[in-house]
């Protein structure tokens, strides 16, 4: 067995209200930015799969993805392989 990363990053679907991507938009002027427009809020889950190829990797992540980690009515994903290295990031702007 291989081990694969992925990333299923879920956002809501086009014309679904989110109230956190309006309250980003609503906020960008106190903070005097311009330009930026069609916020949306999602969520973001990586993992790693023990398989015995990337296609049957994959598709354990899509059957997840798509029953358990969002919900079809309201919401889309997209799946993204990642490095198998470690993907974690500093938070916030100049730490490392």
């Amino acid at each position: 067995m291989t081990s694969f990363r992925f990333a299923v990053n879920v956002t809501p679907k086009p014309g679904i209200l989110d109230p956190q991507g309006r309250a980003v938009e609503g906020s960008l002027g106190h903070l005097g930015i311009d330009g930026v427009s069609a916020v949306r809020i999602g969520r973001r889950a990586e993992l790693t799969v023990e398989a015995a190829d990337e296609p049957t990797a994959r598709a354990i992540v899509e059957r997840l993805a798509s029953e358990l980690l969002s919900n079809p009515l309201i919401e889309a994903y997209a799946i993204e392989t990642i490095a198998a290295a470690s993907s974690t990031v500093g938070v916030g702007a100049g730490e490392g």
